[in-house]
């Protein structure tokens, strides 16, 4: 019995080590794509453990209640997922952000509440920064998606003084947290706090166009992961102080490493206004978008389909186009009909295709894309110019080739696909004209060496394949 009653008194502390181990291992895991879906699979059970191993440790009287709530969050986590397409799912990311954080920002309030005014300074300090995070994030994830559901237009809403009006705000937000670490007993500092933090949060994202949201999202999965840290300070949880560190951590590296991607700094994508867009060169006003119109040809799938039977090696390009037209399983089939005639065909993977890191790689394993096919930018730039046709499905910035040259153009320095390279382009697209999320035209559609394939993506490549296996 003594064996018995020590072991349950170390318990959950063993399940918590357990539980970082599983959280560790899922980062690790899922930074490959070949390992992603174990490392998936290491961070639910992980999070199931310390759900677990906190009923333990809390000692709770009325365990229907967390069972309840096991039940709702387990249905509405499986209906997202079953439910709601691979298209998807950076509005499904970005709204369980926002959940998560509006988890741990009402649990900051209760804490505040229940312990106020016997609260002491350093922990007042970490509960006012994590329920500041908190909240901003939870407003702004829902403005993310509501951005990217596009039941809000995605462009940055831009207003005179926004930067000063955006900083006033959650200056305001941090002066209430400071007079409520010397006092805080003072509850209406404590709410004046909360709603000033819920406006930054929209305020910031409404600020920021449609471009930039693979960032945002990273961002925000950062904010959330900091403030989950912050409670574990708060209630002296170790693990969710190193659950909340490992997610803050992996999403501010990948935020810097999406701002890389794409040659902008932290600060200009948070407070640069991209894609308000407008009427520089190339930018995609009315006369910009006839004027590439007037110099771009087209084909037919017939036409193109040749190029593509015939060729040594093909280099596919996938973007949010394919995404949207959910042509990924299409996309295979055609790999699988150029394979089956010695065409030797890889994927071209930019950071930031589609809206949100790792898009293209998730679509793509659905549809049993074999991983060692999947390139990264850096590792098949140097191929294009070795190779007969790019094809390109649905994406547009990360493959202009003003990035390179134009000085004048908004997404000048940001590192692309040099598809250009290729001896033939063939670009899929739904319908001439248009613009990507930069707001700006494609210069690589006007090409010597590009030919516009014009149509719903999941249905070209369905003919495409069908013609390709009849040659």
């Amino acid at each position: 019995m003594t064996f018995i009653a020590s072991l349950a008194s170390v318990l959950p502390e063993l399940l918590y080590v357990l539980s970082a181990v599983l959280f560790i291992l899922s980062l690790r895991w899922m930074s490959e794509v070949k390992t992603s879906r174990r490392g998936n699979l290491a961070g639910a059970v992980g999070m199931l453990v310390a759900v677990i191993a906190t009923v333990f440790a809390v000692g709770l009287q009325q365990y229907s209640l967390v069972v309840l709530a096991l039940i709702i969050g387990g249905i509405a986590g499986a209906l997202m997922a079953l439910k709601m397409p691979m298209t998807a799912v950076p509005q499904r990311t970005a709204i369980s952000h926002a959940f998560g954080a509006l988890a741990a920002a009402l649990v900051g309030t209760a804490e505040f509440f229940h312990n106020t005014p016997n609260i002491d300074a350093f922990t007042m300090a970490i509960l006012g920064l994590e329920v500041i995070l908190g909240y901003l994030t939870f407003t702004g994830s829902i403005i993310a998606f509501l951005k990217l559901q596009e039941l809000i237009s995605g462009r940055p809403m831009i207003y005179p003084y926004r930067r000063v009006i955006s900083i006033l705000v959650l200056g305001g937000a941090l002066v209430a947290g400071i007079f409520l670490v010397l006092n805080p007993s003072t509850i209406w500092l404590f709410v004046l706090m909360v709603l000033l933090s819920l406006i930054f949060g929209k305020l910031l994202v409404l600020s920021i166009g449609a471009a930039d949201m693979p960032t945002v999202i990273a961002i925000l999965n950062s904010f959330a992961g900091l403030s989950a840290a912050g409670l574990g300070f708060v209630l002296n949880n170790k693990l969710l102080i190193v659950a909340g560190a490992l997610d803050g951590s992996s999403g501010f590296i990948l935020a810097l490493l999406m701002c890389k991607a794409m040659n902008r700094s932290f600060a200009n994508v948070l407070f640069g206004g991209f894609g308000s867009a407008a009427k520089a060169e190339g930018s995609g006003g009315s006369e910009g978008v006839h004027a590439v119109q007037k110099t771009m040809k087209s084909m037919d799938v017939e036409e193109a389909a040749p190029l593509l039977a015939y060729a040594r090696s093909v280099i596919i390009v996938p973007g949010y186009g394919m995404a949207v037209a959910q042509a990924q399983h299409a996309v295979h089939d055609l790999m699988d009909m150029l394979e089956a005639k010695g065409v030797k065909v890889h994927f071209a993977i930019h950071p930031v295709a589609g809206r949100m890191p790792g898009h293209m790689n998730v679509l793509l394993a659905e549809a049993d894309v074999p991983y060692e096919q999947l390139k990264e930018m850096d590792a098949i730039n140097h191929e294009f110019k070795h190779t007969d046709v790019a094809l390109v499905v649905g994406a547009n910035d990360i493959v202009n080739p003003a990035a390179t040259h134009n000085k004048g153009s908004p997404i000048y320095g940001m590192p692309i696909l040099k598809v250009h390279e290729a001896k033939t382009v063939l670009v899929i697209k739904r319908s001439p004209g248009g613009v990507g999320f930069a707001g700006i035209q494609n210069e690589l559609f006007t090409y010597p060496n590009t030919s516009m394939v014009y149509g719903d993506a999941k249905e070209v490549m369905n003919k495409l394949v069908q013609c390709v296996k009849e040659i």
